[in-house]
């Protein structure tokens, strides 16, 4: 919460860490307008639910999918063009390694887990499912393990809740689900394997087709905080020196500016309408209400 200290307002920012994050949490980019303080919390997920639930942050990393909810729901928040991860998605798809599956295309019908219906990695390979394979989200019955981040969202129909203390990778295991989708950390395991059989190629096919990265994370701030005057531009130039301090290879996956990341937030909020994660349409401008001219 934006504290008064000497004057100055001091803002507290949850992010990850990252090659375009080190200088600005090392302080080596720092602002007139405010101070910062980097609350420890590892790993960076664990702060979207009380963003989304209690905005108990100035600024925050979130997840897209997460970020689309809560816009979508009422909550004060307001998102900047500033990304902080994204991947192709692929590779985080498994099913065992005597499974009879072969492509994508074999999942209709079958039980996948995932950690929550909301999950930005499960959003991005619904979609995938349905564009490259005909497989719609109510195809699959769904297994997940936690709620959403935006406590509002109840999940669809189609989606069931495993019983208490089951594991995604221990369901897959035995056998009592047929896939499951990973997040950050993939499994080394001989006994799974991926279900795309070339997840390189497949993600090369994703953005060969839409022109980009799929966006994992990006940057909210409380709304009111991006409607004060400067407070907004600030911090997409701090987050932008921040990268600049990067090695070229720590820069790639973190594009800023309105053009280089809305026809993905758009494709995004696409795919979550389709797959019942939203309530209802979101508008382009009210995506973006709060995004700063200068980064347009």
């Amino acid at each position: 919460m934006a504290q008064q200290r000497d004057s100055t307002t001091t803002l507290s920012l949850a992010i990850g860490d990252y090659p375009h994050t080190r200088a600005l949490k090392a302080g080596e980019v720092a602002s007139a307008l405010f101070s910062l303080d980097f609350p420890a919390i590892q790993p960076i997920n664990r702060a979207f639910a009380p963003m989304a639930r209690e905005r108990r942050f100035d600024v925050s990393e979130m997840a897209i999918a997460t970020v689309l909810q809560a816009l979508a729901y009422g909550v004060e928040i307001a998102l900047l063009p500033i990304v902080m991860a994204s991947r192709f998605q692929e590779a985080a798809l498994f099913v065992r390694a005597d499974s009879a599956l072969q492509t994508p295309a074999d999942l209709r019908g079958k039980r996948v887990g995932v950690r929550a219906y909301s999950q930005t990695t499960g959003l991005w390979l619904r979609g995938v499912l349905q564009e490259s394979f005909g497989v719609a989200p109510a195809d699959i019955a769904w297994i997940t393990f936690e709620s959403a981040h935006v406590a509002a969202y109840l999940d669809p129909p189609f989606v069931e809740r495993a019983a208490a203390g089951k594991d995604l990778l221990t369901l897959l295991r035995v056998g009592e689900i047929d896939a499951a989708i990973v997040g950050n950390d993939v499994p080394d395991d001989p006994d799974l394997r991926l279900l795309f059989a070339n997840p390189k190629a497949a993600g090369e096919a994703f953005h060969a087709r839409h022109g980009f990265l799929p966006i994992n994370h990006m940057i909210v701030v409380k709304r009111e905080l991006a409607a004060a005057p400067g407070a907004a531009c600030e911090l997409c130039r701090l987050f932008a020196a921040s990268k600049a301090a990067a090695p070229a290879s720590g820069r790639d996956r973190a594009p800023m500016g309105l053009s280089a990341v809305a026809p993905c937030v758009r494709l995004a909020a696409e795919y979550a309408e389709a797959q019942g994660l939203l309530p209802r349409r979101l508008a382009e401008d009210e995506i973006w209400r709060y995004c700063p001219d200068e980064w347009r």
